[in-house]
């Protein structure tokens, strides 16, 4: 029996029961850079409170950059900037997106202000206000596009619900660390080298734990589009442990940016898992099934 015959008879001559998202490739990569600003604003908020100031300082400014891209790229991604501000009208605790663009707006703000101040060395007393705000921001911000997309009828993310939270809390852990170890003064990111090493440890293990719960609906990242971000992702993040651990000098910035480059790639992975599953009947079915039995 081929795959045709096999979905044909899970629904309406094949066709895909739910409708796959919309979302462009920006929505992607938002997942990554919003993660990355989250994390590295709590880094930078923890690094000052330790007395460690250039980690403080690089930390902020990857957080201040990573935090004013995304919304550039939702803005993209709806078409037009009014669409992203009328998201800010009203502020509904039961919606992950409206929660998440007020998050969004307010620690990008918060953010920004603590970047500028530590750029132009003024205000210190503004710069750790507003850092703390957005560093108390940071675990949400890194944290809620996965109650986002496990809040979709999409097979592949509502499944997960469990695990991608914590696949998103790691991989932004990872992605923080690694970014302050990569541009980061060597002998001040001991500190966001370990973050790293701990956030690609359990970002591996975790993943590897959602895909194998996931049984049938773990496919597509094991297939197509997806699969090949998947086992890009977990090649980087992994090799990027060892030599980040065990590298020096310039061989560990290299271990950091493939950790780097393995959380941003594992993002796309999930991003591209959930569409491929949308468009195909049987994963849906099969999770109807499931609940039924």
């Amino acid at each position: 029996m081929t795959s045709t015959d096999r979905t044909s008879r899970d629904s309406y001559y094949g066709r895909p029961i739910l409708k796959e998202p919309v979302w462009k490739p920006e929505v992607g990569l938002y997942l990554f850079t919003g993660g990355l600003a989250g994390a590295s604003a709590s880094l930078s908020l923890a690094a000052r409170l330790t007395g460690n100031r250039s980690l403080a300082r690089t930390s902020s400014l990857v957080a201040a950059a990573a935090v004013n891209v995304s919304p550039l790229l939702l803005v993209k991604d709806l078409g037009r900037p009014e669409r992203f501000l009328n998201m800010l009208r009203v502020f509904k605790p039961t919606s992950p997106m409206s929660v998440g663009s007020w998050l969004l707006a307010v620690s990008g703000a918060a953010q920004s202000a603590a970047a500028t101040c530590e750029l132009l060395d003024v205000l210190p007393a503004v710069r750790d206000g507003a850092q703390a705000c957005s560093g108390l921001l940071g675990p949400p911000l890194a944290t809620y596009t996965a109650a986002l997309l496990s809040d979709t009828a999409v097979p592949v993310w509502h499944e997960a619900r469990r695990e991608l939270p914590a696949v998103f809390a790691a991989s932004s852990c990872a992605s923080a660390g690694a970014a302050a170890t990569l541009i980061g003064n060597d002998r001040a990111t001991g500190p966001a080298r370990r973050l790293a090493l701990l956030g690609a440890g359990v970002e591996l293990i975790a993943t590897d734990i959602m895909e194998r719960r996931l049984g049938l609906l773990g496919e597509p990242y094991r297939q197509g589009g997806a699969g090949r971000y998947a086992r890009a992702a977990k090649t980087a993040t992994a090799f990027g442990l060892g030599v980040t651990a065990l590298g020096r000098g310039r061989l560990r910035r290299a271990g950091a940016a493939l950790i780097l480059g393995g959380a941003a790639l594992q993002r796309f992975a999930i991003f591209e898992a959930g569409k491929a599953s949308a468009r195909d009947p049987r994963y849906t079915v099969a999770v109807q099934k499931q609940h039924v039995g």
